[in-house]
């Protein structure tokens, strides 16, 4: 674990309010595997429609691998200098995995074959429609990138989310299959700078109660 941010445990409130996006990184740092996994399966444990899990992890460790996505992420230094970046996917095919998940479920005993059927034919109903399949991939891959952002912070590593990448160039690139589509890409590491500050906006312009 890097204890460089954090000395100690944070409670999930101190993690939520000591993230912020990050984007100067110490070069040449290696996070040890054990603490990638850990965060990646943090990341994981997050909800999903349907428990399908329609996001996937690609993960960027090799300089080399970085510093070819680069130009695609419009040169932002953090791509090239951060240990590892995440680009997480979202599954444009959900629907297989829960074909997966509930004939498997049937298969240990923890669910009638029936009701098994039943949610695979709603969830074969729902992805049937593009929009449908493509919104849930994204919606839900936004899921598993904010527990892993949060995940990073608990375990003393900086995170920043990007959007700013040519996907098509991406998907070349890293030879990403047509199933799936790129949502965020993360990158994850030691700070060598502080994030900038930054406002937030009051609750009163932020929560409507009941109606507008």
């Amino acid at each position: 674990m890097n204890t460089t941010n954090t000395s100690a445990a944070l409670t999930a409130e101190q993690v939520m309010r000591a993230r912020n996006s990050v984007r100067k990184y110490k070069k040449d740092v290696v996070v040890p595997e054990a603490d990638l996994n850990e965060i990646l399966e943090l990341a994981a444990a997050a909800p999903s429609s349907w428990n399908l899990q329609q996001w996937r992890f690609l993960v960027v460790q090799e300089q080399a691998q970085k510093d070819l996505i680069l130009p695609i992420a419009y040169g932002q230094q953090q791509v090239s200098d951060a240990s590892a970046v995440i680009i997480v996917l979202g599954d444009l095919q959900a629907n297989i995995t829960g074909r997966e998940i509930f004939e498997g479920a049937v298969a240990a005993g923890h669910m009638p074959k029936e009701v098994a059927d039943s949610m695979i034919a709603q969830i074969d109903g729902a992805y049937s429609f593009e929009q449908v399949a493509r919104d849930e991939a994204n919606k839900n891959a936004a899921f598993a990138a904010m527990q892993l952002m949060l995940a990073a912070k608990a375990k003393g590593y900086d995170t920043v989310p990007m959007g700013g990448f040519d996907k098509e160039k991406l998907v070349q690139a890293l030879n990403i299959p047509s199933r799936y589509i790129p949502v965020v890409m993360i990158a994850l590491g030691e700070a060598a700078a502080p994030a900038h500050a930054s406002a937030r906006l009051p609750l009163s312009k932020l929560v409507i109660n009941e109606s507008f």
